[in-house]
Formats: C-alpha cells, sequence, structure tokens
C-alpha cells in the first residue's frame, strides 16, 4: 500500500511541478510580449480613488498618480465617506504638494447599498469631468507611463474597458511580505493560466478604465451597488453589452499594508468570499 501510495504522491509532485514551470513560462510571456498599442490622443481623464482610513503607504499610492508622464488634462477625484476619516489629512497635505493638480475631495455619507467602496463612487460620479473614467484602488501603486498605457489599450479598436494585473510588495512589515508573496507566487501566475487557457475572465479593482457611456449602457455604478465583487460585476456587465476588456501587459502594484497574523487571515477571507461569491454567480 505504502508503496503505491508513494506512486500516486511522486505522480501529484511531477504535475504540480510541471503546472509551476508552465505558470512561470506564461507569466514571462505575458510580462514582456507584445506591447500595448501607441497612443494616438490624449483625451481628458478622471481618475476615481475611493479612500477609506491612513492605510500605510497610502500618501506614496497617492502621489504615484499625481505624477503622471501623460500631456492631456487629468482630475483625480477622491472620496470618503466619514468627515473625520483619517485619509483626510494625508490627503490635503498632498494637495498642497501638488497644488498644480487637480485633485478633487468629496465627502458624503450617503449609502446606496451594502457595498460601501461602490456608495462612495456613486458619491463622486456626479464630479466626474471627463469622458474617460479610471477607478482604482486606494492601495494602487503604479509608475509614471500608467495612465498613458492605459488609455493608448482603451483607445484600441473594440476595447471597451481596461483592466490591470497586480502585483504585491510589501508596506508594513513581515505579514504584509507574507500577503505579498501570496499574490506573487500563487494569485499572479493562477491568472495568467486561466487566461491562457480561456478560464478566467477577470476584472480588478486594481485598474477599470472605460468610457462614460459605457458604464451609463450597463446602469452606472448603482447597478453593482449590492454586489460583493463589483469589479468583476461591472466587468460582466460590460462584456454582456458586447465591449472587449483589454488586459495590458502591465502589472500595477498592490500595497499589502497586514501587521499581523490576524490581519493577514481576515483579508484572506475576505478574498475567499469573494472568489467563492463570483463562482456562485457563474455556474
Amino acid at each position: 500500500m505504502f508503496f503505491w501510495l508513494s506512486i500516486i504522491v511522486g505522480l501529484l509532485s511531477i504535475v504540480g511541478c510541471c503546472y509551476l514551470v508552465i505558470a512561470a513560462l506564461l507569466t514571462h510571456r505575458f510580462i514582456s510580449g507584445s506591447g500595448v498599442p501607441s497612443r494616438t490622443s490624449s483625451p481628458g481623464v478622471t481618475i476615481l480613488k475611493p479612500l477609506h482610513g491612513a492605510a500605510s503607504g497610502l500618501a506614496e499610492n497617492i502621489t504615484s498618480f499625481c505624477i503622471q508622464n501623460y500631456r492631456g488634462p487629468t482630475q483625480i477625484v477622491f472620496g470618503v465617506q466619514d468627515s473625520k476619516d483619517g485619509a483626510i489629512p494625508i490627503l490635503e497635505r498632498l494637495r498642497a504638494k501638488y497644488a498644480a493638480s487637480r485633485l478633487d475631495l468629496v465627502i458624503d455619507v450617503t449609502a446606496h447599498g451594502f457595498n460601501r467602496k461602490v456608495s462612495n463612487l456613486i458619491n463622486m460620479w456626479g464630479h466626474v469631468e471627463h469622458d474617460i473614467v479610471v477607478v482604482s484602488d486606494s492601495d494602487i501603486r503604479v509608475n509614471s507611463k500608467y495612465l498613458s498605457r492605459i488609455v493608448a489599450a482603451l483607445e484600441h479598436a473594440g476595447v471597451g474597458a481596461v483592466t490591470c494585473l497586480y502585483h504585491g510588495f510589501a508596506a508594513a512589515g513581515p505579514w504584509s511580505r507574507l500577503a505579498a508573496l501570496g499574490i506573487n507566487a500563487h494569485f499572479l501566475p493562477n491568472v495568467i493560466v486561466g487566461l491562457k487557457v480561456g478560464l478566467a475572465r477577470p476584472c480588478f479593482g486594481s485598474t477599470i478604465a472605460f468610457r462614460r457611456k459605457a458604464l451609463v449602457e450597463i446602469g452606472e455604478f448603482i447597478a453593482v451597488a449590492n454586489c460583493l465583487a463589483d469589479d468583476h460585476a461591472i466587468g460582466a456587465a460590460l462584456r454582456g453589452r458586447g465591449y472587449k476588456i483589454s488586459i495590458p501587459p502591465i502589472t500595477v502594484g498592490h500595497a499589502c499594508a497586514e501587521t499581523s497574523a490576524l490581519e493577514l487571515w481576515q483579508h484572506e477571507v475576505r478574498w475567499a468570499r469573494t472568489i467563492r461569491s463570483i463562482d456562485s454567480r457563474t455556474r
């Protein structure tokens, strides 16, 4: 019995190693693959940033969006649902530092459903001034070419929205390094394999870029106000309207800010619940 058990375990190990090699090769090919199309114009862009609390690295995350190498007009709208939110002092310092940039703050306690992030976005929606809108979570950090590449991908023929894969980086010590390892060694390669074999159709809160017309067609943010996985629901609704969602060969940084084993566990449970809710709707 032990002989055959060892054979089975050995075969499973070989399969696991083969999958690891394939995932590594596909990840490398994705990152170094075909580039983003050249941008033909620099239209105005509004970036929506829902905020909640002063998480580690928040100032650096916001700063990365303020120093974009993009020629077109850019508006960044930040939203909070509490006038005493810890993110406000950080944002005010950055507004003073980047006074030449258009950084707007919306404070609105109105709730539109049980998803507080979406309620925040709904409250911010009336302040959007440009046709191209980029929604990005507060824990995302990007390089200076991010906006230029996102707009270029959105202008490609047949594309109605753009989303981005993300890699993790530690922002708060050893537990956050473990969280980043989970993203980089497990989540990211698995998503890329899923994309290559046609099993994954993601849309991530790290970046969702679209034109205002597209969001209006799917019922605006209010349509996903009670969805736990709001980003996935937006992507599914846009695809349902016939839009193609582009995933350019770049990744953005996700700031992992877990400071304890409990925080890491709670974060992993939230992600697991989100994935389960998506699976239950797609069966």
